[in-house]
């Protein structure tokens, strides 16, 4: 700073009645995606209307403070309605962001809030509507006399690019980087009543304006006059409209003091009938364009001294010390002061967001930060007025496994300390150096239609499974998986289920997952070697089966690794008594598929892993599960058959196959080509039924995890093993039987519906969160093909704490566990996978915007 802003504190204040207030707008973003959502209706149903209020867009909620004498009051106003709004966003999951801009926008999913006014801005304005996805933070200085307060818009003009470069916080649109420090500004001046008003004398010529303004068409009410600073349309103030949403409070506050000072000085100015400075619009547009390009970062126009660029700290030292008599005057000096040197020494929030994203190129990491600024200004302050970081602590969610009705769960009593003493700032370093080891190690996935990887979502808090569930769940799951082995073998041979009545023959044969294949096999064997089986927990705490995954499960390499990060990023976290390691999974595994290996296999049966190789949307799995085996992975192209047998061709060697872990849908399987050059499927069916290889697991599996036979897998484990269920299921419903088709179509609102052969979420529909025309088409559909699909009873599904990047926050969870099983025994696998669905969401599946944890099975 210069010297002529140096502190003086033996100023005594005089009070000048100038009151304040701010109009903010807030940016609503989902937490999980950090993308702007049209969700302010849900906040705003939730919050005062006196003061807070919808705008333009469903993404943006307006608040409204307290009129305020000074400064003080003014920030505790702010503050007190952030807090409000905040507390309520985050209780839906959703963010709030006091910035120009946000990064990530879907512009097709932001309607605009549909009142009669704004539908009738759309009619009229289309795509200049369309993109008013943009907030800025209105100051009003209470000036109750009109002409005066029209005499003083005039008079503080020439300095407002000043105040917008101090404001700065939009360089990214429409997830670019715009290259200007306030591109809400040129996306503003796009209406045709916004900028410079021109000269006006009179509160007279000011409304003759605006009503040839009306009477042109080009608006249809006063609100609609959009100058950079106006006498308000509906209180008596002088209102600054130039500026952007600011993340931090104290911007905001800074603003407020030096625009407060400048209507000051512009009533003495026009109470002592100083006349109006020289109007030169295209020199005023130029500075703001200035201001708006480079910010606090680059030069703005001193004007009105001169038009010569000045650095901004210049300008804005400049214009402060030039304000300081009627500063000291209000009272605001000493705290003015404060602020600037603060602003000047941080900078913008456009470089800011701009630094955000250099760190690791993430528009996730920018979205953050503003949410992180924007939620910073509502904590309690620590020392010299910093505001404290967002306590990582326990919150009450009915249902939630680790904090059931706000207690902390004992399983978790030694995990929360940790977390707490590390803060939202050290977790979020924990996992930037998760995604940095991650990244190291090739822990992707992929999704189809996307052309690049991803790291694999994974959450810092690890999910506890007592010792009392684990070992009742490990006992249900072999149950289970033995039935469906049985029924496996019986129904690709003599179907005595159906015989017997206990399934009806129209559920198999009705099943898209019924494949000639599975009758290759002519000897009784084990048919599902690795199953997966996907578990979820009940607000009481009761366990169920959701699904059976029967054919070729994925998530055992990825369970094992959410254990080895969690040991290398948060090595501090106690290791609770009885903690099973997930390290022998691999050996488990292992033996499970050699014991598949048919009887010419010989003393050494030789394993292969086969995957469609980088493509497939599990390559790493697929990659790491062979290395852990000691076993060679394969593609398609790099197997053949000859003389009944399969060998695998490698540098011009062969080398025999006898049990093939298969990680590919069997219609890939059957339509790749062979080393040969020639397709696999016809010569691997013939060496499959003349039993020289395995294939794990075998082809034809999908009928034992349709969802229709689901709904009789109780009745097939009394059936097959002449035992009472050990695992509770979800209550099913076939549409495909005519009472409980119109039990369906009558409830639809109430249930969730599958098809018999979704798979990974595939066009689940959950009623009670569809909407009308989607519960609509799904009515159509099962009236079309009633046997296709099938409907459950919605399950309150536990929650879990995860970190959100700021707090813990709850979220619905399942467990997958998976069962190897040998020639002897089936074994449930020490390494279970923890899905985590998105905020707002019950659907875990990885390509549907899902995560995982870290699951602590305890023996």
């Amino acid at each position: 700073m210069t010297e002529s802003l140096q502190a003086e504190h033996h100023k005594t204040p005089a009070q000048a009645g100038l009151t304040l207030g701010v109009e903010e707008e807030l940016h609503v973003v989902d937490l999980g995606t950090r993308e702007l959502v049209p969700r302010a209706p849900e906040i705003l149903d939730r919050l005062d209307p006196a003061h807070f209020s919808a705008e333009l867009h469903r993404s943006v909620v307006e608040t409204n403070t307290p009129v305020a004498g000074g400064l003080d009051d003014l920030r505790a106003g702010i503050t007190g309605r952030r807090r409000a709004a905040i507390q309520v966003a985050e209780s839906l999951g959703l963010g709030l962001v006091a910035a120009g801009t946000v990064p990530l926008v879907d512009l097709d999913a932001l309607p605009v809030t549909p009142t009669s006014r704004y539908q009738r801005m759309l009619h009229e304005y289309q795509m200049l509507v369309r993109e008013q996805l943009i907030c800025g933070a209105q100051v009003h200085v209470g000036v109750p006399d009109r002409d005066e307060a029209v005499s003083v818009a005039q008079r503080v003009a020439p300095t407002l690019p000043v105040l917008l470069a101090l404001s700065t916080s939009s360089p990214y649109w429409m997830g670019e980087d715009s290259g200007y420090a306030s591109v809400r500004s040129l996306v503003w001046t796009r209406w045709p009543t916004a900028g410079d008003s021109g000269p006006l004398h009179s509160a007279e010529e000011h409304d003759a304006l605006v009503s040839d303004l009306i009477a042109s068409g080009t608006i249809t009410d006063p609100k609609m006059v959009y100058f950079d600073v106006r006498p308000s349309a509906h209180v008596p103030t002088v209102e600054l409209r130039v500026t952007d949403a600011s993340p931090d409070t104290e911007t905001v506050v800074l603003l407020a003091g030096i625009f407060r000072a400048l209507v000051m000085r512009a009533q003495q100015d026009y109470r002592a009938g100083v006349p109006l400075p020289v109007s030169r619009p295209p020199l005023h547009r130029a500075a703001m364009w200035r201001a708006a390009r480079s910010g606090m970062e680059g030069d703005l126009l001193d004007l009105p001294r001169s038009p010569v660029p000045v650095p901004a700290a210049v300008a804005v030292e400049r214009l402060v010390g030039d304000l300081r008599p009627q500063l000291e005057e209000l009272g605001d000096w000493d705290q003015v002061f404060d602020l600037t040197l603060r602003a000047l020494s941080r900078g913008s929030s456009a470089a800011r967001q701009r630094r955000a994203l250099a760190r690791r190129g993430r528009l996730s990491d920018v979205v953050d930060l503003l949410v992180a600024e924007t939620r910073g200004g509502v904590t309690e302050t620590g020392p010299a007025g910093v505001p404290a970081p967002a306590l990582i602590e326990a919150y009450a969610a009915d249902g939630d496994e680790a904090f059931p009705a706000g207690r902390v769960a004992p399983a978790y009593t030694g995990i929360l300390p940790v977390l707490t003493s590390l803060g939202a700032t050290g977790l979020r370093q924990r996992e930037d150096a998760r995604d940095d080891e991650q990244r190291a190690r090739g822990i992707t996935f992929s999704v189809a239609g996307e052309a690049a990887t991803r790291l694999f979502p994974f959450d810092l808090v690890p999910r506890v499974v007592p010792a009392a569930d684990w070992n009742g769940l490990q006992k249900g799951l072999v149950q289970r998986v033995r039935a469906l082995n049985a029924f496996l073998g019986d129904v690709y041979a003599d179907r005595q289920v159906v015989a017997d009545g206990i399934i009806p023959e129209w559920v198999i044969d009705g099943s898209p997952e019924l494949r000639a294949s599975g009758a290759l096999i002519s000897r009784p064997c084990v048919r599902t070697q690795v199953a997966g089986v996907d578990l979820v927990r009940d607000g009481d705490g009761k366990w169920c089966v959701l699904e059976d995954n029967l054919r070729v499960p994925s998530g055992i390499a990825y369970a094992m690794q959410n254990r080895r990060l969690t040991w290398s990023v948060l090595p501090e976290l106690p290791r609770p008594a009885g903690l099973i390691s997930v390290e022998e999974t691999p050996k488990l595994l292992k033996r499970a598929l050699l014991d598949a290996a048919g009887p010419r296999a010989g003393d050494d049966p030789a394993l292969v892993v086969l995957s469609q190789g980088p493509d497939d949307s599990a390559w790493f799995e697929h990659r790491m599960l062979a290395e852990s085996m000691d076993v060679p992975v394969v593609r398609s192209t790099e197997l053949f058959v000859d003389e009944g047998r399969v060998w695998r061709l490698r540098d011009g060697h062969r080398h025999k196959v006898d049990v093939i872990y298969l990680r590919m849908g069997e219609d890939s399987l059957v339509h790749s080509p062979g080393a040969d050059g020639m397709p696999l499927g016809p010569s691997l069916v013939a060496a499959l039924h003349a039993d020289t290889v395995v294939l794990a697991n075998a082809l034809g599996n999908g009928i034992a995890d349709d969802k229709a036979v689901y709904a009789y897998v109780p009745r097939l484990i009394e059936y097959y093993l002449n035992e009472k269920p050990l695992l509770a299921d979800v209550p099913t419903y076939l549409c495909g039987i005519p009472e409980q088709r119109a039990e369906v179509l009558r409830r639809l609102d109430e249930l969730v519906c599958k098809p018999v052969d979704g798979y990974g979420g595939d066009r689940i529909v959950i009623g009670p969160h569809a909407s009308r025309d989607e519960l609509d088409a799904l009515r159509r559909q099962i009236k079309t093909t009633p046997h296709r699909w099938v409907a459950q009873e919605v399950v309150n599904l536990s929650t879990h704490p995860v970190f959100d990047g700021h707090r813990l926050a709850p979220r619905h969870v399942d467990l997958r566990a998976f069962v190897f099983t040998g020639a002897n025994e089936s074994v449930v696998a020490p390494a279970a996978l923890t899905r985590v669905a998105p905020a707002g969401s019950m659907i875990v599946n990885s390509s549907r915007g899902g995560g995982s944890k870290d699951t602590w099975l305890l023996g």
